[in-house]
C-alpha cells in the first residue's frame, strides 16, 4: 500500500478521532481519485457543504410549510443533527464565522471534515480554527495518480482498539510537538489516534517507531510554526578523550531518539511556503483577502444574513419567509383568542427585515509626484512600480485611479477604473517637470477618495513623492507656504479617516515627509535608490487590507 493510500485508510478507520482531512491543491484528477477512493471506505454518511452555507442548513430550523399545515411547530433537521463526514470544497473561502461553527462541531466528536483547499495566493488560507482541527494534511498540488482502491478495513477496525503505544512514546511525542510550537492538546490526541490506526493497518498491536514517524508527518507538520532563522553558533572545541577512551570518530554513532525522528518527519512533510502562509493566516482574519473592501449591511445586495425584527420602510425590506416563521409557532394560541379570525394571524412583532452583507469595492488612488525635483529617472521608477502593482490590483479586481501633481496644480489623469490597459497608457504618457504643488496633489487625492466613498467604494491613498513641496495652493511659489498648505491637506485626509501610504522616493529620506505622513495618519516608507520592483513589493505589502 502506498503512503497516500495508508494515510487515507488511516483517516477512514476512525475519522471522528482524526478530526479531518486537509487536501491541499487545486481541483484536479488526483483530487477526484482521492475522493473516489475514500467514498466507499468511510463508514459514516457524507454531506457536501458550501463555503457560504447558512446556519439553518447546518443546525436545522422551522419547516414553514409543514408548520402552517399542522398548526404546530415542526422542525427541519440540519446537517449537524446526525454524525457524518462533511466535504467542503473551496475551503479557503470559508469565513471566520463558519470556521468557528465547524470547529465547534468537530470538537463534539460526532463529525469529521474533508477540507479541499484550492488557495493559490498568499492571502488565501483556511481559517486557523479549522487547520488546528484537521488531523491529516496531504499535498496534492503536484500529484499524478492512477485509479486506486483502498483495502478492506474490517480487520484493521477490529484490531485498532487493541493497539498500544511503546513505553515512553507519549512523552517523546509531547516533547516533539512542543519543539515544533504545537501546543493544543488536541494535536497530541490526534497524533496518538493516527498512530494507532497506522499500526492497525500494519497488523500490529504495539505501535512501531515507523508508525509514529508516519503519523507525525501527517498531523504535526501543518500545525508547526515556521522555523526561526538563527545565526550559527560557534561550535565548542571537542573534549579531549580520557585515558583509555576511544577517540570520538571511533565511537559508534548514537541512535536518534523517537522525539528527533518525529521532528525530522514533521519538518520535511510540508511545502516550504505553506508554513509562512499559515502563520500569516493566524495573524490575519479578514475575509476576502486584499481585494476586499469594508463590509457593510443593506437589504438589496450581497450575502444574506439572518433577518432581524423591525418595521419595514418599503415592501422590499420585508423578509416574508422569516416573518412567517416567526408567526407560525403562535398560531394555535392566536386562533384560540380569535376563533373567527383569518387562517394566518400576523402581528407587528412577527415582521422581519432582510439583511445582507456586501464588501465594497476597494479603490487604490495613486498620487504621483511628476515635478522636476523628482527627476526623470525617479519618475520612471515610480511609473514602473505603479504599473507592476496595477497588474496585481487587476487580478484582485480592484479599482484604481491615477493623478499627478506638477507645475501649478494637480490633474486627475485616470478616474476610478478596472481597465489595466487604460491605466498603462495614461501612465506612460504622464509628463514630468516643473514645480511641486504637493498640497494640490493631496487635495485632489482627498476629493477623489471622498467622491468614491459616496459611491460605496473603500478608497486608499498611495502617495509617491520626494516631499519637496514649493508651490502653495494658490499657485504662489515659496517653500514655507507650500509646506503649511501640505500639512493642512494632510490633516484633512486624516480627519476623513482614509487609509494612506506615503512612499518617499527621494535619494535621501526626508524628515519633513515623515512628519507629513504622521499628520496624515499614514504609513511612511523611505525607498532611496529603489527600483520599480522593490517599490511595487513595498506597495503590495504596506497598503492596508
Amino acid at each position: 500500500m502506498t503512503d497516500l493510500a495508508r494515510a487515507l485508510a488511516a483517516f477512514a478507520l476512525d475519522p471522528l478521532a482524526v478530526g479531518g482531512l486537509w487536501l491541499y491543491g487545486r481541483a484536479s484528477p488526483a483530487r477526484d481519485l482521492v475522493l473516489a477512493a475514500l467514498r466507499p471506505a468511510l463508514a459514516l454518511p457524507q454531506r457536501r457543504l458550501h463555503p457560504s452555507i447558512s446556519d439553518e442548513a447546518l443546525f436545522g430550523g422551522l419547516d414553514l410549510a409543514l408548520t402552517l399545515q399542522a398548526g404546530r411547530a415542526i422542525r427541519r433537521p440540519g446537517i449537524l443533527d446526525q454524525p457524518c463526514v462533511m466535504i467542503l470544497p473551496m475551503a479557503e473561502r470559508t469565513g471566520p464565522g463558519l470556521g468557528a461553527r465547524l470547529a465547534q462541531a468537530l470538537d463534539g466528536g460526532q463529525h469529521a471534515l474533508i477540507a479541499m483547499d484550492e488557495s493559490a495566493a498568499e492571502d488565501e488560507a483556511l481559517p486557523p480554527a479549522l487547520t488546528d482541527r484537521l488531523g491529516i494534511f496531504l499535498d496534492l498540488s503536484e500529484a499524478r495518480l492512477e485509479p486506486f482502491d483502498l483495502p478492506d478495513l474490517t480487520a484493521a477496525r477490529a484490531l485498532r482498539p487493541q493497539v498500544t503505544l511503546p513505553e515512553g512514546a507519549l512523552l517523546q511525542m509531547a516533547q516533539a510537538a512542543e519543539s515544533l510550537g504545537v501546543r493544543p492538546i488536541r494535536a497530541l490526541l490526534v497524533l496518538v489516534a493516527l498512530t494507532r490506526s497506522l499500526a492497525a493497518l500494519s497488523g500490529r498491536t504495539t505501535a512501531a517507531p515507523e508508525d509514529i514517524e508516519e503519523a507525525a508527518a501527517l498531523t504535526l507538520s501543518h500545525r508547526a510554526l515556521p522555523p526561526m532563522e538563527q545565526a550559527p553558533e560557534e561550535a565548542p572545541p571537542p573534549p579531549e578523550p580520557e585515558q583509555g577512551e576511544a577517540p570520538e570518530e571511533d565511537q559508534p554513532l548514537r541512535d536518534p531518539s523517537l522525539a528527533e525522528i518525529i521532528l525530522a518527519a514533521a519538518r520535511v512533510a510540508l511545502p516550504p511556503a505553506l508554513l509562512e502562509q499559515l502563520a500569516n493566516a493566524k495573524a490575519r482574519q479578514a475575509p476576502g483577502g486584499k481585494g476586499a473592501g469594508q463590509e457593510r449591511q443593506g437589504s438589496r445586495h450581497g450575502h444574506p444574513l439572518s433577518a432581524r425584527p423591525g418595521k419595514p420602510a418599503t415592501p422590499s425590506q420585508l423578509d416574508l419567509l422569516a416573518s412567517l416563521r416567526a408567526a407560525a409557532p403562535w398560531q394555535p394560541s392566536r386562533r384560540k383568542e380569535r376563533p373567527d379570525g383569518p387562517a394566518l394571524i400576523l402581528r407587528p412583532s412577527d415582521l422581519r427585515l432582510k439583511r445582507r452583507a456586501e464588501h465594497s469595492d476597494r479603490l487604490l488612488i495613486f498620487a504621483v509626484d511628476a515635478s522636476g525635483s523628482s527627476a526623470v529617472a525617479r519618475l520612471a521608477e515610480a511609473k514602473g512600480a505603479v504599473e507592476l502593482f496595477l497588474a496585481e490590483a487587476y487580478v484582485k479586481r480592484d479599482h484604481v485611479a491615477l493623478l499627478s501633481f506638477r507645475n501649478q496644480g494637480a490633474e486627475l489623469i485616470l478616474p476610478p477604473t478596472r481597465s489595466l490597459a487604460r491605466t498603462k497608457s495614461r501612465l506612460a504618457g504622464m509628463p514630468g517637470g516643473g514645480g511641486t504643488p504637493l498640497a494640490s496633489g493631496l487635495d485632489l487625492a482627498l476629493a477623489t477618495a471622498l467622491a468614491a466613498r459616496r459611491k460605496g467604494m473603500t478608497p486608499t491613498l498611495a502617495i509617491l513623492t520626494d516631499g519637496r513641496g514649493n508651490i502653495a495652493r494658490n499657485g504662489a511659489p515659496g517653500r514655507l507656504g507650500a509646506e503649511a498648505d501640505a500639512l493642512a491637506a494632510a490633516r484633512a485626509i486624516r480627519a476623513a479617516g482614509l487609509g494612506a501610504l506615503v512612499l518617499d522616493v527621494s535619494n535621501r529620506p526626508q524628515p519633513g515627509l515623515a512628519l507629513l505622513a504622521a499628520a496624515m495618519g499614514a504609513r511612511y516608507m523611505a525607498l532611496p535608490r529603489a527600483q520599480a520592483g522593490a517599490m511595487a513589493r513595498t506597495l503590495s505589502a504596506a497598503l492596508p487590507d
